[in-house]
């Protein structure tokens, strides 16, 4: 199963944390993230991280192609939704490919938590 991890510059010091707090569940996925957020969780954690280009450059719609093909099955997507973002269009094209494809999302701290202990129940029943 995959998982994507994705953070604003502003809300990346909350997703390391979550990771921290939370890498024995996440070492269970094959995880994925935009460019800095990855190299940051590398870094701060050890997980094993698929990095792809930063956001503005791009790194968004390659998740977004990796969900459209099916081969995501979750985003944690910790958005600054105080602060615009260059690349909001990208973003606004990352969510709909979710709800599309009807991938899970978290965009906060409480969700993020709802769809990691989601996903770990799907690995729980796969086993």
């Amino acid at each position: 199963m995959r998982l994507a991890l994705i953070a604003h510059d502003e809300k990346k010091p909350d997703l390391i944390k979550f990771a921290q707090d939370r890498k024995a569940d996440l070492e269970q996925f094959e995880l994925m993230a935009t460019g800095t957020t990855g190299q940051r969780l590398i870094d701060a954690t050890g997980l094993d991280i698929e990095r792809k280009q930063s956001g503005p450059l791009g790194g968004d719609m390659q998740i977004g192609s990796e969900i459209a093909s099916e081969t995501c099955d979750g985003v944690i997507f910790l958005r600054d939704p105080l602060t615009a973002q260059p690349h909001e269009p990208d973003i606004t094209a990352l969510l709909r490919i979710c709800d599309v494809h009807g991938t899970p999302l978290a965009t906060n701290l409480a969700s993020a938590d709802a769809v990691l202990d989601e996903l770990l129940d799907q690995l729980s029943d796969e086993s």
